[in-house]
């Protein structure tokens, strides 16, 4: 490997360090090597072949402002050369830059970049309080040493509860007594680590926040998230806490646990006191929580779930295609696979069962309840909340309370059919409906709605659900040996079983993943 370079490669490379300062996302797209095969690494994870690195770029508005202070190129041959650079952020700090410059056609083009950046202090995309430990748990205990991230719903004594809303967080008092829950988890010995991001008063799915940005989801570089337990996902995927403490009203903690490979549990309606906890639709709201393993979602639930009571149900797996067929096809295929290493029976007993209408009195009656719980607050805050939230609560300023109420009657209706149709058994299907999406507001309102479809049934039966990460595809090779640009993406398989049944699911889960992997 010779340091003198091959004609053109710095002058493609300093091409490359204008085009980033200025955004000029065509010239970077022309800068990368066009292909499956072009790789972009950093932090927050690997990006496989130019769409995935072009889809990144233009989502990101642009990179931290800096200056190059050392350029070292190593030249491999004629048509392809090493070059690292050390650069100086302008808000601090030194990063470093490797690329893998390649000559096709006589264009000199990226084939291969890791950056790499000075880490912050703490991500305020995924925390707003960060402790070491923010509050200490008791000595000892089931849960002893393991740090806990609230989501900024629950009330932590001593501070704020912000909401995901600036302005809902200007208004807040300061907290004299822990949530419930956050309470339970202390006295087990758990320590709370910080006070995690949430979407603005819980009313999303997606895990974005107009004022503070999505989380990074490690899992799928690129992609939201999932919301709105959004940033006690991301501090549990990213290893910054072991047990995320979230909520589930519409699928806050399946969809993230979908999203970024992680275990999840939303518990029976009721079965663990909300007391401390900012509402968002209290019919539907249930606590839940996430990590990265099967024992510890059992273990928290050895201390929050109350002690197993009445019959229980069959261990009997049972999988419709109806309800798979809600997925899309990448989706559904994984959780087929996954069914069918399980034992799962396959039933027609969904087959006709209309879940768009289902989802309808699901948002009709949350919207109804979500206005009364705070459309006083967002009336008297006029502008406070992102688009996507203050539309969703637009919407629901016009369910007036007649249909308020009829949706309510639907409800109980619904879950009749719903308890009659789960029955004794174990319900197998998508957590999620497809992989974690780019951030696009536009198509974010698509998957709201097609989610909804699916996460509806537990929460209009007032359900639990626990969700496992399913085993990944096996990636062909490429040309070079490598998985040809093909990413291997979370995608979460769901249990969903009669109401009480929580316990007898998390130990189902914690079976299944050992013997599914």
């Amino acid at each position: 490997m010779r340091s003198d370079p091959p004609a053109g490669v710095l002058e493609a490379f300093w091409a490359y360090e204008r085009a980033l300062g200025t955004d000029d996302l065509a010239a970077l797209d022309r800068l990368f090597a066009d292909g499956p095969g072009t790789l972009r690494g950093d932090a927050a994870g690997l990006l496989v072949g130019h769409e995935q690195i072009a889809a990144f770029r233009g989502t990101r508005g642009g990179a931290p402002a800096r200056r190059v202070v050392e350029v070292h190129v190593r030249t491999v041959d004629d048509d392809h050369a090493l070059v690292v650079a050390v650069t100086e952020l302008v808000r601090g700090g030194r990063g470093q830059q490797t690329q893998l410059w390649e000559r096709t056609d006589g264009r000199w083009a990226v084939a291969a970049a890791h950056v790499h950046a000075p880490a912050p202090a703490f991500d305020p995309r995924v925390w707003r309080v960060l402790g070491d430990p923010l509050v200490p748990g008791a000595a000892g205990g089931p849960l002893a040493g393991r740090g806990v991230a609230v989501k900024d719903l629950f009330a932590v004594a001593g501070q704020r509860v912000g909401a995901g809303t600036p302005a809902w967080l200007a208004d807040a008092p300061v907290e004299a007594e822990h949530a419930h829950v956050v309470a339970a988890l202390l006295g087990a010995g758990a320590h709370v680590r910080g006070v995690a991001r949430t979407d603005e008063l819980a009313y999303s799915l997606a895990g974005t926040n107009a004022h503070t940005g999505a989380p990074p989801n490690p899992r799928a570089p690129g992609r939201v998230p999932g919301g709105s337990s959004s940033g006690s996902a991301a501090a549990v995927a990213l290893g910054q806490a072991d047990v995320g403490l979230g909520t589930d009203t519409g699928g806050s903690i399946r969809v993230p646990a979908s999203y970024q490979g992680l275990f999840g549990i939303r518990t029976t309606h009721g079965a663990v006191p909300t007391t401390g906890l900012v509402p968002l639709a209290p019919s539907f709201d249930t606590v839940g929580w996430l990590t990265r393993d099967a024992d510890l979602l059992a273990a928290v639930g050895d201390v929050l779930l109350p002690p197993r009571g009445g019959a229980a149900g069959t261990s009997r797996l049972v999988v419709s295609p109806a309800l798979l067929a809600l997925a899309q096809d990448d989706v559904a295929a994984r959780v087929r696979r996954f069914a069918a290493d399980a034992g799962a029976v396959p039933t027609t007993a969904w087959d006709g069962v209309d879940l768009a209408a289902w989802a309808e009195v699901f948002r009709l009656r949350q919207a109804w309840e979500a206005w009364r719980a705070h459309g006083a607050w967002v009336t008297a805050h006029p502008g406070a909340l992102g688009a996507d939230v203050a539309g969703r609560f637009a919407a629901a300023a016009g369910v007036d309370d007649a249909t308020g109420a009829r949706a309510g009657e639907q409800r109980e209706q619904v879950r009749a059919q719903v308890l009659d149709l789960v029955g004794d058994d174990v319900l197998v299907l998508p957590a999620a409906p497809s992989v974690a999406p780019r951030p696009d507001p536009a198509g974010l309102d698509a998957v709201r709605a097609a989610t909804l479809r699916l996460t509806c049934v537990a929460g209009l039966g007032g359900l639990p659900a626990v969700v496992l990460p399913t085993p990944g595809p096996t990636p062909p090779p490429g040309p070079d040996g490598g998985t040809g640009g093909r990413a291997d993406r979370p995608v979460g398989v769901c249990l969903v079983a009669a109401p009480g049944r929580d316990r007898e699911l998390l130990g189902l889960a914690r079976d299944l993943a050992r013997t599914t992997g």
